[in-house]
């Protein structure tokens, strides 16, 4: 029974350091652009040298 308590006594600091960790956190701005991080790597690649415009032709024309 007593092995109980301590389990309880255990998980209860360590709930409470996840949450003073959760809140440094948050008032520290870890949360505060979680849009463009996720939108920014599709901007990053250089886009292809452009060249002549393709021109096919018919050779049934």
């Amino acid at each position: 029974m007593n092995v109980i308590f301590l389990l309880i006594a255990a998980s209860t600091v360590v709930a409470v350091l996840f949450l003073a960790a959760f809140t440094w956190a948050v008032r520290s701005g870890q949360f505060d652009d979680d849009r463009s991080p996720g939108v920014r790597i599709l901007g990053d690649a250089k886009p292809a040298p452009t060249t002549a415009p393709h021109t096919t032709t018919n050779p049934n024309a």
